[in-house]
């Protein structure tokens, strides 16, 4: 009979589930997707359900069930907290114990109640579970591993190594020292919304100058040679208080947070842009340490902070490592699949098999899909006006759509486990043109005009575009754009300062140029996703590019779409042009005026 191990990580932010049959990784699922809250942190009850109805399973025939951390050993670190900062802290001290009492604390009751399961709940420690994320899915026999989050029970960092199916953590940083909470300090004092809005800084940091690092490294950060850090925690709210920050940190950077929604400043450039950079150094100085204490030649990241894509780039490019591989759900979420993998190696002592050069994410394409009989029996539903297309003739079509800098919503296969769309719920666009940015930006995401996009690119063309030479499937590694492509600045353009430098066009692919000439690349390769890689080849024959604008398919503050009706929907909520929901095309000027009411969405139930 098959094994299969549920692994869930939730009610904290991002709450998810996966299922791994035999050592398989068979799906993945974040919460949100499902009820369209974004980072969901309720209880994974609708990803469960998919999870168990991909494999055509009930909650039954589970082996084991694993949650991502241990809720116990967090709670102490609470009450030690708030007990070592009384009375400062009783107010966040009371605001958090009615959820623990009512909820966290009873986490095998709420798992067997939510699924009608009466089988072991088995827990693993947080930053295991990164480290388990980041390295048995690998593509590696054996290398380092480092994680870096905001806060696990008490680790905030930590390194070690796997080997096979052992994985040995060697040593950790500790709670109220924690890079992730410096970052989200930074967030929040900047006007962003934490564990949401780091995204935000890193993008806006190209466009300040980094006259704040010295400031942060004498007053906030005691940084060592080895990367290992201590903060003054004097600067900082998230230990006794509500707010990241405090007055004091905002006496040291020249006045209060910024209010969310008001004009961005250079004071806030600048704070992003140190920020940033105190960021790499510090993931550089561990990166060289971790190959140092090792000795290994590969290294796998994990933690909320290796999706900082940038300080990614850096230690690829200038930390010993030969190889680097970066879990894709690399935040909480993927402590869903740390925990199950955890289970099945180590609790079940099953043995490991790797690939040694394709990892075992499936390309993170680890959630629902719609066939060919959901997709028309939602449009007969919806009244929409589709056109179907042989699957032959449908990447030439849309190729040429994005050559006329058309916008494309791109609705294709099972949804990605992760916060990066990577071909199968995306929007597309036409990387030549240098209005593709400001109008995706404005009239179709909804979102800050300073926000860069990121390029799909064939993976065996991808240094004809940038100075990569290496596999990039998760969007997770920023690099150069080629000098050969690269548009050198006027010396009036290279005075600009701040967001004045957004519609400067910086080379001949200028929507998925940053103003620093960098680019977050995803390479996409056809074992991965055919359909999407023979859409960017068509697209390529067409133009001489192989390359196109992919973004996540969803307006700002809503969760990547889920389902063809959550598609149709962010389709006519904006201005694409045209919408492919498999081997459909639907083009916008076509389709009957929009209403929010009779919308169909297919549910996942666990009845």
């Amino acid at each position: 009979m098959p094994t299969h191990v549920l692994g869930i990580s939730a009610l904290y932010h991002d709450s998810a589930a996966c299922l791994v049959t035999d050592g398989q990784l068979v799906a993945a699922a974040q919460e949100e997707r499902f009820t369209r809250v974004k980072h969901d942190a309720r209880f994974p009850r609708q990803a469960v359900a998919y999870c168990l109805q991909e494999a055509g399973i009930q909650a039954r025939d589970l082996t084991c069930v694993g949650f991502y951390d241990k809720p116990l050993l967090t709670f102490e670190r609470l009450l030690e907290t708030h007990l070592a900062t009384a009375p400062r802290g009783l107010r966040l001290f009371w605001k958090s114990m009615g959820v623990w009492l009512e909820q966290k604390l009873w986490i095998p009751q709420l798992v067997q109640r939510e699924l009608a399961y009466d089988g072991p709940v088995l827990f693993g420690e947080h930053h295991e579970s990164h480290a388990a994320s980041a390295f048995y899915p690998s593509p590696f026999a054996e290398a380092a591993i480092l994680t870096l989050d905001g806060v696990g029970e008490w680790a905030t960092t930590s390194y070690g190594y796997g080997r096979g199916a052992d994985i040995h953590l060697l040593a950790e940083l500790r709670f109220p020292h924690s890079l992730g909470l410096l970052y989200s300090a930074f967030t929040y004092f900047t006007g962003f919304r934490v564990n949401s809005g780091e995204y935000k800084l890193m993008g806006l940091a190209p466009y300040g100058e980094p006259r704040y690092v010295q400031r942060i490294l004498d007053h906030l950060v005691d940084l060592k040679d080895d990367g290992s850090f201590r903060l003054d925690t004097r600067y900082f709210g998230y230990v006794d208080g509500l707010r990241m920050t405090n007055d004091r940190f905002a006496a040291l950077f020249d006045g209060p947070p910024r209010q969310p929604e008001s004009p961005l400043t250079q004071r806030e450039m600048d704070l992003a842009r140190s920020c940033q950079v105190v960021t790499e150094e510090i993931m550089l100085r561990l990166a060289r340490t971790v190959h140092r204490e090792t000795g290994m030649d590969a290294l796998c990241l994990a933690g909320g902070v290796a999706l900082n894509c940038v300080g990614n780039g850096r230690i690829l490019r200038e930390a010993p490592f030969a190889r680097v591989w970066i879990q894709p759900a690399a935040g909480d979420a993927g402590g869903a699949i740390g925990v199950a993998l955890s289970l099945w190696h180590r609790y079940l002592g099953r043995p490991r098999q790797v690939d040694g050069q394709r990892d075992a994410m499936r390309g993170a394409l680890l959630g629902p899909a719609f066939d060919a009989d959901a997709i028309t029996a939602f449009l007969t539903q919806q009244g929409a006006v589709a056109t179907r297309l042989a699957p032959g003739d449908l990447p030439g079509r849309v190729a040429a759509l994005l050559a006329e800098e058309k916008v494309v919503g791109w609705f294709n296969g099972r949804m990605e486990f992760g916060p990066r769309a990577l071909g199968a719920r995306s929007i597309l666009g036409d990387p030549r043109s240098p209005r593709t940015q400001s109008v995706m930006n404005l009239k179709i995401k909804f979102r800050e005009s300073f926000r860069p996009f990121a390029p799909s690119v064939l993976r065996e063309r991808v240094s004809d575009y940038f100075e990569l030479d290496t596999d990039s499937p998760y969007m997770l590694l920023v690099a150069p754009v080629g000098r050969q492509r690269q548009i050198a600045m006027t010396a009036a353009q290279d005075g600009l300062f701040g967001i004045d430098k957004l519609n400067v066009p910086r080379s001949d692919i200028p929507a998925v140029t940053h103003v620093d000439y960098s680019a977050r690349v995803q390479t996409v390769a056809r074992e991965d996703n055919p359909r999407y890689w023979e859409l960017i080849k068509a697209f390529g024959d067409l133009t001489g590019y192989a390359v196109v604008v992919n973004t996540s398919f969803n307006v700002r503050g809503e969760p990547i779409v889920c389902t063809p009706a959550d598609a149709y929907r962010c389709f006519m909520r904006t201005e694409m042009d045209y919408l492919v929901l498999g081997d459909y095309l639907l083009a916008k000027s076509e389709q009957p005026a929009w209403t929010e009411a009779g919308n169909w969405r297919e549910e996942f139930n666990l009845d």
